[in-house]
């Protein structure tokens, strides 16, 4: 008897978004059963990570990382590795774009050179170790972009990598820091002291939820 999966069962064991599964059962690669209610699932039997993840040679492999502040430089170097470690594994040529930024921040200088390779038909294959190493909103407008171009996405690890209130915190903390130096050379000591109270309490509010 066959056993079936949700789409994101089946996600989690290939390790790509669930847009590029859509994308494959469109395209025949990885075709899934319909049930009555229309929603796809997929035969476990028929799921070969090593066969649906190939794709054309002429387009390149891009790996991305990403981190929010500088702090977090020996993170970096860390997604840097295990991106490698996963792309040559698989035999892939590949190119790491890496990115020392927000997560709400769409103009970092990698984000950009990515997006515009994806849009310029260069890109085949987009690695990250979590979804949310690419943007922390918006990540699934850039999948969509991926899908139309036929880009497979790969996610390495399917479960959570640092938390939303952790990220969310380094990311207005990081704001606040950029307004603080823009501001501080005016009317410095009223700015200073709204400025660092803020900081204060979106610190204060992200060591209690890591505690």
């Amino acid at each position: 008897m066959k056993k079936l999966v949700s789409i994101s069962e089946a996600s989690e064991i290939l390790g790509v978004s669930e847009v590029t599964l859509r994308r494959w059962d469109e395209d025949g690669k990885l075709v899934a059963v319909k049930t009555e209610g229309g929603h796809r699932r997929y035969d476990i039997s028929n799921i070969r990570p090593e066969t649906v993840r190939k794709v054309g040679d002429f387009r390149k492999t891009i790996a991305y990382a990403r981190v929010s502040s500088h702090d977090q430089k020996d993170d970096l170097e860390r997604q840097k590795q295990v991106l490698e470690l996963f792309c040559s594994k698989n035999g892939w040529t590949f190119e790491v774009i890496a990115d020392l930024g927000s997560g709400m921040n769409y103009h970092k200088k990698g984000l950009t050179k990515l997006l515009n390779a994806i849009l310029g038909d260069s890109v085949g294959r987009l690695v990250l170790t979590h979804k949310d190493r690419l943007l922390r909103f918006g990540a699934e407008l850039v999948f969509a972009i991926c899908e139309a171009k036929s880009v497979e996405v790969v996610i390495i690890n399917s479960g959570e990598d640092t938390t939303f209130e952790e990220d969310l915190a380094t990311d207005v903390l990081e704001i606040i820091t950029v307004f603080s130096a823009r501001l501080y050379g005016s009317r410095s000591k009223k700015n200073k002291k709204i400025l660092d109270g803020v900081a204060k309490a979106v610190e204060e509010a992200s060591n209690a939820t890591c505690a």
